[in-house]
C-alpha cells in the first residue's frame, strides 16, 4: 500500500489534519496503537535528508551569500522574510505570501509565519523546550485574568515525560520551582564568560537563575534514539536547513519514521482543508473536506475521529470555515470564544555590555542553544505594577572581524585589528507574557479570499499597556544587572514589535471547564463534537514565558491516549 494518496473511498479511524510538530506525535500515537491514520498536509511532501537542499552549504557558496533576492522576496516572502531563520538556504520551508493572503485590522499588524510542507514548521523552530510551571497553570485563577486552565501540572507531567524521552531534550536538572525538571540528555555547556555571569548574578540576585538552554538536540542520544535513525548533534546550527544526522527532533526525523514503521499511516498531501464535515444526525465529525493544492479540485476523506493540528491560526481558520445550520459560526463554536483571546509572545526588550578579561579563551563549534534566565516573577505581586512576567535568553560571543564596521579604523593597523577575536560581549532578551484578552481575535474576512476561494483570516491584535510596561521593566531589570556584576559600555532598549514574529501564536480555541466560555475541555475534545479533537497551540488559556512547543507535544499525546481509550469503550 502506498504511503501518499490523493483520492480515498476508506473510512480512516483517525484524520489527522497538519505533520507539523503536533500532528506528527498525533500520527505516531494512534499508528502505535493500531488505528488507521490518514495525515492530511496542505503542502509539498520533504523527505528526511534528499530534500534538505540547503544543507551544507557555506555562505560563500551561494550565489547572494545567503540573501533572498530582493524581488523574490518582496514578491513571496513578504512577510516570510522577517523570521530570523529565512534565508536562501532555507527559503523553501516558507509559505509564498502571494499565496497566503491575509489581513489586519487598521492600526495594528501581525506576522503569520508559516511552513507548509510535510514536517511543517518542525522544520525550521527553534527547539528551545520548557515545561509549563503549577504556577503558570494557576496564574489565570490567581489574578483574575483569563479562564482557569482545566488541568494542572500533574496531568501533564507523565506526559511531558513521555515525549522527552522520545524525541531527545539536552538540558541540565535545575530544581526550580517555576520551570520543572524533565527527563533529560546531558546538557551543552556554558561558556566561561556565561559561567562567570551566572555566578555574579546569582550572587547578587539569589532569585534570579541562569541556566543552559533546554533543546531538543540530541547531545548524547540514547539506544532508541539511534534506532529512529539519529545522531549527536555536530553544534553547526544549521538546523534550519534540514539535518541529516537527525540531531534536532522534527517530524521528519522522529514521529514520522516511528509512524510509517507501523504500516497504519496514510499521507494526503498537497491537500489544503477547507472545513471540518459534521452529522447532524450523529452530532459527530464526519471527516473533512479539502481543496487540492495544485489543480484546485475538491474532495473529501470519511474518518470517524479528527484531529486538528494545522497551527494555532490554521486550525481556527478550518473551524471558523466549518459552518452548518447547528453550527453557524464556526463548528464546535456554540460559546462565540472561536478565534479570541489570540496570544504571542512579548521579544520587546534586550540588555547587553561587555565583559572584560577571558581574552585567552574562545569557544568551539556553533552550539545550538543559549542560556536562560527563567521568569523570576512568577509570583502575583500587586505591587509590580503588571500582571505576569517574562524571561531572559541570551548568552555570549566574541566579537569577530565583523565588528569592524561599527568601529573607527583605517589602514593596515585596522585590518591587522580584524585578524584577531575581540571583546567579550554578553546579551540579554526578554521573552514576555501576553495576557488573554477577548478583543485579541481573528476572523473569517467577509469579502476577501484566497487562491482555493476561502475567506481569509483577519488578524485584530496589539499587545496591551500591561505588555509594553513589562517590557519596560524588562529592559531596566535587564541593563540593571548587567551593570551589578560588572559588564562594561552596558546598553538596554525597549522596541516596539507588534505580535506574530515570536512564532508562539496561541489561543482562540481555548480549553476550559465551562463549555459556555471555553471550546475544548480538559483533554482538547471539542465540548460541541465528541470526536473532534484540537492539540495545536489554539488551546491554550495563557502565554506563560516557556517556549510553548514542548506542551503542544504533551497535550497532544495526552489528548491521543484519551480519545483512543473513548473510542474503544465506544463513547466516540
Amino acid at each position: 500500500m502506498s504511503l501518499y494518496v490523493k483520492e480515498s473511498s476508506e473510512v480512516y479511524d483517525v484524520i489527522i489534519v497538519g505533520s507539523g510538530i503536533t500532528g506528527g506525535w498525533a500520527a505516531k500515537e494512534f499508528c502505535e496503537r493500531g488505528f488507521k491514520t490518514l495525515m492530511i498536509e496542505r503542502g509539498r511532501v520533504v523527505e528526511h535528508r534528499k530534500d534538505y537542499t540547503g544543507e551544507g552549504k557555506p555562505l560563500w557558496d551561494m550565489p547572494t551569500r545567503g540573501e533572498v533576492e530582493n524581488l523574490l522576496a518582496n514578491q513571496q516572502h513578504s512577510v516570510q522574510k522577517e523570521c530570523y531563520a529565512f534565508n536562501d538556504a532555507t527559503k523553501h520551508f516558507f509559505g509564498n505570501d502571494r499565496d497566503l493572503p491575509y489581513s489586519t485590522e487598521p492600526g495594528t499588524q501581525w506576522t503569520w509565519i508559516r511552513g507548509n510542507q510535510l514536517g511543517g514548521k518542525s522544520l525550521t523552530w527553534a527547539r528551545q523546550s520548557y515545561r509549563l510551571s503549577e504556577f503558570d497553570f494557576e496564574a489565570n485563577t490567581l489574578d483574575g485574568h483569563g479562564n482557569d486552565w482545566p488541568i494542572r501540572y500533574q496531568d501533564l507531567a507523565p506526559w511531558y515525560s513521555h515525549v522527552e524521552n522520545h524525541a531527545g531534550i539536552s538540558g541540565a536538572s535545575d530544581n526550580l520551582p517555576q520551570l520543572p525538571d524533565g527527563d533529560f540528555l546531558p546538557p551543552f555547556e556554558m561558556t566561561s564568560p556565561e559561567k562567570f555571569v551566572k555566578s555574579k548574578i546569582e550572587n547578587q540576585f539569589p532569585d534570579r537563575n541562569i541556566i543552559i538552554g533546554r533543546t531538543a538536540n540530541l547531545s548524547q542520544p540514547r539506544p532508541h534514539h539511534f534506532e529512529q535513525g539519529r545522531a549527536p548533534c555536530m553544534a553547526r546550527d544549521e538546523c534550519q536547513k534540514g539535518c541529516s544526522f537527525g540531531a534536532p527532533f522534527s517530524t521528519q526525523s522522529s514521529t514520522l519514521p516511528a509512524a510509517t514503521k507501523t504500516g497504519n499511516l496514510t499521507i494526503a498531501p498537497n491537500s489544503v482543508v477547507h472545513s471540518v464535515i459534521y452529522d447532524e444526525r450523529t452530532q459527530r465529525a464526519a471527516g473533512v473536506r479539502v481543496i487540492d493544492n495544485e489543480d484546485l479540485s475538491e474532495r473529501e476523506y470519511r474518518g470517524k475521529i479528527v484531529f486538528l493540528c494545522a497551527s494555532t491560526l490554521g486550525t481556527t481558520q478550518v473551524l471558523l470555515n466549518s459552518t452548518s445550520s447547528h453550527f453557524p459560526q464556526g463548528i464546535a463554536n456554540r460559546s462565540g470564544v472561536l478565534g479570541h483571546y489570540l496570544m504571542d509572545h512579548n521579544f520587546n526588550a534586550s540588555a547587553s555590555g561587555e565583559i572584560e578579561g577571558f581574552e585567552d579563551e574562545y569557544y568551539s563549534g556553533r552550539r545550538p542553544t543559549g542560556i536562560l534566565m527563567p521568569n523570576f516573577y512568577f509570583r502575583p505581586d500587586k505591587k509590580r505594577g503588571f500582571k505576569r512576567g517574562y524571561s531572559f535568553g541570551g548568552g555570549s560571543y566574541r566579537e569577530s572581524w565583523k565588528s569592524g564596521q561599527y568601529k573607527d579604523g583605517l589602514g593596515k593597523d585596522f585590518k591587522e585589528s580584524l585578524r584577531h577575536p575581540g571583546a567579550w560581549r554578553f546579551g540579554l532578551y526578554a521573552q514576555g507574557e501576553m495576557l488573554p484578552r477577548f478583543e485579541n481575535s481573528v476572523s473569517l474576512h467577509p469579502s476577501l479570499k484566497d487562491k482555493w476561494g476561502m475567506p481569509q483570516l483577519h488578524v485584530n491584535c496589539q499587545f496591551s499597556k500591561n505588555e509594553t510596561d513589562m517590557m519596560e521593566d524588562a529592559a531596566a531589570e535587564g541593563e540593571r544587572m548587567l551593570k551589578a556584576i560588572g559588564l562594561k559600555h552596558v546598553t538596554s532598549e525597549v522596541y516596539h514589535g507588534a505580535p506574530g514574529l515570536a512564532i508562539h501564536e496561541t489561543g482562540t480555541a481555548r480549553m476550559g471547564r465551562d463549555p459556555r466560555t471555553s471550546v475544548l475541555n480538559g483533554f482538547n475534545q471539542c465540548h460541541d463534537v465528541k470526536n473532534l479533537f484540537v492539540t495545536d497551540g489554539s488551546s491554550y488559556c495563557s502565554s506563560p514565558p516557556q517556549n510553548p512547543s514542548l506542551t503542544f507535544m504533551a497535550l497532544t499525546v495526552r489528548a491521543v491516549d484519551f480519545a483512543a481509550k473513548e473510542f474503544k469503550a465506544s463513547r466516540l
